[in-house]
């Protein structure tokens, strides 16, 4: 056999030598870096892609419902704030009625560089992001564009897609409008504390004046309390809260000066403004007899209900003269012969008082109660009161037309009664009374009211129902007669008259009524006391000490001469 071949040599191979780190990352630096650069790239172009579908997807939404629907506001005859109707305090007012130095304030104090910004703060995006992820306080600073984007378009959720969101439609919003729509839509919806939503609301609640008669100190004030308005809200009435007010006050003038919003001199004479006290006090509640009434009648002539009336953004302005109704409401709380409300012996002493313009029938003064939150009955226009001898004067005269059905009725409404005598005052023309001089919405003009006019007495009629009131009252008690004497220079009235049912101790109502040609005033006091049945009331008798004659007729005294003085300074 031949040997076999020789097997492979088993000779070991030497190791390869390892290639240190350093070396290696210095060999495929460039490589990395080209990778690096390109997966940035791509993140950057993917979030810039993401970016523009995002924004090209976001819509801008329609406010919500609550941040646009509008309350209707009440006004006196002099544009005095007299209330609203609404479930939410608001009024649009559209911005060239905003004064320009307002608008100055409120930027001057939410957002400076809001003329000139793209609707976006990216340092208050970042604080937001940050503490939504630590959990950290919720953080402000956002532009006035976000705020109005957060306040109107979205729900006040707290969350990181929202805000991404809020972002997006602010930048959307800021390219697609002007700076002044969105600081108009801004100041319509952004609450100031008081119930106040936008600007109009806060510039009554706050100082009792349309937004277009704001003055600097005022706009600088409301624009203050936009940053904490429920704390803000108590200035005027809170002195910790009102001395923290008027340094923000004064950090807000400073900005406006210094960046010429208003002049040295306009800094120089700002003096802190007075604010309506808050809450409101005992004669607000009371203004509800009125706004009430009013409230009927504007409807009534739109020809829509109560509740689109008050939902329809109208300003409502009423015949009302609001100084002499509080003066009224404070001389009437304090009736000699028992407060006005409960008495004793569960007896509850009312008290009606009615003021009309003679031949035009414009209602000056309409006090319907004491307490409206406990009884929002209207004794002036639905309390039918016992007349007595009330209408005894009309005895030896025809009536006809509005005034036919009177002497038919022996409990006539103290509205009506007023009317009846403010005929008289007007030589028998008789003028339908109405509450509301006309409507306007949106700057226009949507009612204007027409004195309803028509002769009910001939003159001589009315010289002999005069002169009938005169004999009764130079026949009256002395008491009665006290209260000063009827003059022609209009510090009492020409005419006065005293009387009601029943009499002596046992006087259930009386009616004191005082009239010349320019007003007729008559007040009416009766009384009741719980029922047998349950929530019913009967008549009662009136407190006898002092006697409820003299009452009625120095109460009628005492608003006659607040009229006249008011109408005088007026």
């Amino acid at each position: 056999m031949s040997p076999e071949p020789p097997g492979p040599t088993n000779t070991p191979t030497p190791p390869t030598p390892r290639v240190p780190l350093r070396l290696r990352l210095r060999r495929n630096r460039g490589r990395l870096l080209r990778r690096s650069l390109a997966a940035l790239l791509v993140l950057v172009v993917a979030l810039c892609t993401a970016a523009v579908v995002a924004y090209r997807m976001t819509d801008i939404p329609e406010p919500h419902p609550e941040t646009v629907t509008q309350s209707t506001v009440f006004v006196d005859d002099k544009g005095s704030y007299l209330g609203r109707r609404g479930p939410v305090d608001r009024q649009e007012v559209a911005l060239s009625q905003v004064p320009r130095y307002v608008q100055d304030a409120v930027i001057a104090a939410e957002n400076r560089t809001f003329r000139t910004d793209d609707g976006v703060s990216p340092r208050a995006i970042a604080r937001a992001v940050l503490a939504s992820l630590t959990g950290g306080e919720r953080q402000g600073g956002s532009t006035i564009t976000q705020q109005y984007v957060k306040n109107a378009l979205l729900s006040p959720e707290q969350s990181l897609s929202r805000k991404a969101r809020e972002a997006l439609i602010a930048i959307k919003l800021d390219r697609t409008r002007s700076k002044d729509a969105i600081l108009e839509g801004y100041l319509n919806t952004v609450y100031f504390g008081r119930g106040s939503a936008g600007i109009e609301a806060a510039s009554r609640n706050y100082f009792g004046v349309d937004t277009r008669r704001l003055t600097v100190s005022q706009g600088a004030a409301l624009a203050a309390i936009v940053n904490i308005p429920s704390y803000y809200e108590k200035a005027g009435s809170d002195p910790e809260v009102t001395a923290t007010l008027r340094a923000r006050w004064v950090w807000v003038l400073d900005a406006m000066a210094a960046s010429g919003s208003i002049t040295a001199k306009q800094r120089a004479e700002a003096s802190f403004p007075a604010f309506r006290f808050y809450p409101p006090g005992t004669t607000e509640g009371q203004r509800q007899y009125m706004i009430d009434v009013a409230a009927q009648e504007a409807a009534d002539r739109l020809g829509i209900t109560e509740d689109q009336l008050a939902r329809g953004g109208y300003t409502v302005h009423t015949t009302f003269d609001l100084s002499l109704q509080d003066a009224t409401t404070e001389a009437v709380k304090d009736l000699k012969g028992g407060k006005s409300g409960r008495g004793s012996k569960g007896v509850t002493l009312h008290a009606a008082v009615v003021a009309i313009a003679p031949g035009d029938g414009a209602v000056r003064l309409l006090y319907g109660g004491s307490d409206y939150a406990r009884q929002p009955f209207n004794d002036a226009v639905g309390g039918a009161v016992e007349a007595g001898t009330a209408l005894d004067p009309f005895h030896k005269v025809r009536l006809s037309g509005p005034l036919g059905a009177l002497r038919k009725t022996a409990a006539p409404t103290p509205l009506k009664l007023a009317s009846a005598y403010a005929a008289v005052a007007a030589g028998g023309v008789y003028a339908a009374p109405y509450t509301v001089t006309k409507i306007t919405r949106d700057g226009r003009q949507v009612y204007t009211a027409h004195p309803d006019t028509r002769r009910a007495l001939d003159e001589k009629e009315a010289f002999t129902v005069g002169e009938q009131m005169l004999t009764a009252y130079q026949q009256a008690a002395p008491s009665v007669r006290a209260v000063p004497s009827p003059s022609t220079d209009g510090s009492f009235p020409r005419t006065f008259f005293t009387a009601g049912a029943g009499g002596g101790i046992t006087r259930r109502t009386v009616w004191s009524t005082g009239l010349d040609p320019q007003l007729a005033l008559t007040v009416a006091l009766f009384a009741d006391r719980p029922g047998k049945k349950k929530d019913t009331t009967v008549p009662a008798q009136l407190p006898n000490d002092p006697p409820p004659t003299d009452s009625a007729a120095e109460t009628a005294a005492q608003i006659w001469q607040l009229a006249i003085t008011g109408a005088k300074k007026g």
